[in-house]
């Protein structure tokens, strides 16, 4: 019997493949073992009944065996041993074809030939080892949205597979096939980090083309090219290639790359300016002189630097002494002798 069911597993993976071939084995031995059963057991067992064998089967051909029904025959007995033969090589083929079709699931993601089932993600297109490891640490060092890493076809698997919440897609990223196994159309942000400025000018067309409407910050090595990219997308965001900190900042929060140009521009309408304060100008907090810029100057306080360091937004309560330097945003540069002088920030020092 043994044999028998060895030649017929033989015959079936060679002529039946995939799910099939153990749907086969289990539908042949369940039809055999049936008449057979049927043959050699005494009718007052009641084994073969239709609405009673399909349990037995199940039961024996799994190897749980409750017992609550058997052969009462030595030959009822091997053909309750062929069913367990027969359902073990039925397990086997599903197991095997579970663990190969899982294999062949992460081969695939691995490789990038998966669609990114996800919404409301970041698509990163473009690869540069070390650069966008780097990147991908900065985005989601802040942000706890899914992001693709969209690779060029040089890129043969997930160069980041360890990483949490991080999909691959590999491909021509021009083509649109490929931006749409990326979720392009449901993503929030599009970051293209291309080898350089013409690809970055095709890849934001092509973006264009399928998701008009997209936050879409584009690296370019010469900001000259913003301007022709603009006539693709009047949206787009240009990021100078060789500040990753800054794409990463537009990526996370649009439009703040605007900010700092209007910052660094000095026809804009808010530039940064310092101004040290005088031995009379001392003994207020950051806060206090936070409000006396917004006050008097509309201007906004942003850093201090006394005794040897800087602090970048420090807490409101700090206490900022005379010669200070104190760096603030306005539209016009404040001179000294217009800020107030010392006076008391405490019920105690009023009342002194």
């Amino acid at each position: 019997m043994p044999a028998f069911i060895a030649r017929l597993i033989f015959t079936l993976r060679s002529r039946v493949r995939g799910w099939r071939a153990a749907l086969a084995v289990a539908l042949f031995v369940f039809l055999t073992s049936w008449l057979a059963m049927w043959l050699v057991e005494p009718e007052s067992n009641g084994l073969t009944d239709p609405g009673t064998y399909w349990w037995y089967f199940l039961i024996t051909a799994s190897t749980v065996g409750y017992g609550d029904y058997f052969p009462e025959t030595v030959l009822g007995r091997l053909v309750a041993t062929y069913v367990i033969i027969g359902g073990i090589v039925t397990l086997t083929i599903l197991f095997t074809e579970l663990a190969t079709h899982i294999q062949s699931l992460r081969s695939k993601r691995l490789k990038g030939m998966v669609d990114v089932d996800l919404s409301d993600h970041i698509v990163l297109l473009g690869y540069t080892p070390g650069r966008t490891e780097r990147l991908v640490d900065q985005l989601h060092l802040e942000d706890a949205h899914d992001l693709v890493l969209c690779a060029w076809e040089d890129t043969p698997e997930h160069p980041m597979p360890e990483r949490d919440g991080v999909r691959f897609v590999r491909g021509d990223l021009a083509q649109l096939d490929v931006l749409r196994r990326a979720g392009v159309e449901r993503a929030r942000t599009v970051v293209v980090d291309a080898r350089d400025d013409n690809e970055a000018l095709v890849l934001a067309l092509s973006i264009d083309h399928l998701r008009p409407d997209v936050h879409l910050v584009v690296a370019l090595r010469d900001m000259d090219h913003c301007e022709r990219l603009r006539y693709v997308n009047s949206k787009a965001q240009c990021v100078q290639w060789h500040m990753p900190n800054l794409l990463k900042e537009e990526a996370l929060d649009p439009g703040i790359t605007e900010v700092y140009s209007e910052l660094m521009d000095s026809a804009g309408c808010g530039n940064t300016y310092s101004v040290r304060l005088a031995d009379g100008q001392g003994g207020r907090t950051f806060g206090d002189w936070q409000a006396h810029f917004g006050r008097r100057f509309a201007a906004t306080v942003i850093a201090v630097r006394q005794d040897g360091r800087m602090a970048v937004s420090p807490p409101w309560a700090e206490p900022v002494h005379a010669g200070s330097v104190l760096y603030y945003v306005s539209q016009k540069r404040v001179d000294a002798t217009e800020l107030a002088p010392d006076t008391p920030t405490t019920p105690a020092q009023r009342t002194a």
